[in-house]
């Protein structure tokens, strides 16, 4: 199997690293040589899409399209081509564009009377300010009065979201299939940085089974409601009232199918082929918590190892897949001999979470005293390196 993956940021290093599993031949294509996917794939060819004409000669070779990114303009030239060309390209663009907009998902889920936040003026501070289309934490703040809302306000463009910040543990799941064919997959927990970018994915959750269930339902009511024809990710956070959404999107996310793949086995993007060359057929039922595995981003310079969201992965130019990283089962990183200033997402995994956690603290404790480094931050919510 032949596939191109169209962006090499970190939803193409997703699906670059869901491909190699797959034992695929993967080309990644991005206009930045330095974007963390470009060493990660069996190719990688630098172009700049930016007419419709190119793609026809660019991708004819290959066997499936994989659009990785989240440029408009690019997805309309593959949505033309596809509709065009009887080549599979692996995205629902009808649904993306539902999704990619903070606004217009809200405005489906209060019709459908699904758990959100309060909005705002109906609930009191601190609130939550996101812009309408903008991926990730990306330009998300919390606020604490009416004053400083007015003066973020004052200084933004185009529509936003308002709502009441609500605290607890967050979660997320992806679902798969077509109308009256929908599968969930596995849930995973999500913990932020304090930027509120996931800097950690754990597997299985401590989500009860009825929350799980309750989970499952929601997506599956906004697949059928959205028509969904392909993948879709539902983010969710667990306060004392329940479960409340906090967003969907039709796209294939970073983090979590690694997570699910090495928790499960299960591969989103080898299904997600199947659902586009017309196999309808839901795999066998995954059993959450195959194994416990503990996915998360470090930063190590000198004298402090951070963990932190992914946006420190980035930004740090063309990553590798090592194994048996300073006992990590799996690393993604731009680490080399002799460079004191490097990032990975840690993959590590045991028999249960437990376990992989208390293999993750020796993992850390390991890469601080090989580097001679004497400082751990990752105070939010909590320092979870034990003294």
């Amino acid at each position: 199997m032949k596939i191109a993956i169209i962006g090499a940021k970190l939803q193409g290093l997703e699906a670059a690293y869901l491909a190699g599993k797959a034992g695929w031949e993967a080309t990644v294509m991005d206009r930045n040589p330095d974007a963390p996917a470009t060493g990660l794939g069996n190719h990688f060819i630098q172009t700049h899409i930016n007419a419709a004409k190119q793609l026809h000669s660019l991708l004819e070779p290959f066997d499936l399209v994989i659009p990785a990114l989240e440029n408009d303009t690019v997805l309309n030239m593959l949505r033309l081509y596809a509709r065009e060309n009887k080549q599979p390209v692996l995205f629902d663009f009808d649904a993306y564009a539902l999704t990619a907009s903070k606004v217009d998902s809200n405005r489906l889920f209060v019709d459908m009377r699904l758990p959100l936040p309060a909005p705002y003026p109906d609930c009191g501070f601190p609130v939550i300010l996101k812009p309408n289309r903008a991926s990730g934490s990306q330009d998300v703040h919390i606020i604490d009065n009416s004053d400083q809302l007015d003066s973020y306000l004052a200084a933004m463009t185009g529509e936003h979201v308002i709502q009441g910040f609500v605290e607890g543990p967050a979660y997320s799941l992806e679902i798969l299939g077509t109308p009256g064919n929908y599968y969930p997959l596995q849930v995973t927990e999500l913990e932020m940085d304090h930027v509120f970018d996931c800097k950690r994915v754990l597997a299985p959750s401590n989500l009860a089974r009825s929350l799980v269930a309750d989970l499952s339902e929601i997506a599956l009511a906004i697949a059928e409601k959205i028509e969904l024809k392909g993948l879709m990710d539902l983010e969710v956070i667990h306060d004392p009232g329940g479960l409340r959404i906090l967003e969907i999107d039709a796209r294939l996310p970073s983090q979590t199918p690694i997570c699910v793949y090495t928790s499960t086995g299960t591969n989103m993007l080898v299904l997600l082929a199947g659902i586009f060359f017309g196999n309808q057929n839901a795999p066998q039922t995954v059993q959450a918590g195959e194994r416990g595995v503990i996915l998360e981003h470090i930063q190590v310079t000198p004298d402090t190892l951070t963990v932190a969201g992914e946006h420190i992965m980035s930004s740090a130019g063309p990553l590798h897949l090592e194994t048996d990283f300073f006992g990590a089962d799996e690393a993604l990183t731009n680490q080399v001999a002799g460079r004191p200033n490097w990032v990975a997402t840690l993959i590590i995994t045991a028999p249960n979470r437990e376990a992989a956690w208390d293999k993750r603290q020796t993992i850390i404790a390991d890469i601080m005293a090989s580097y001679g480094i004497e400082h751990y931050d990752d105070t939010y919510p909590a320092n979870v390196f034990p003294e």
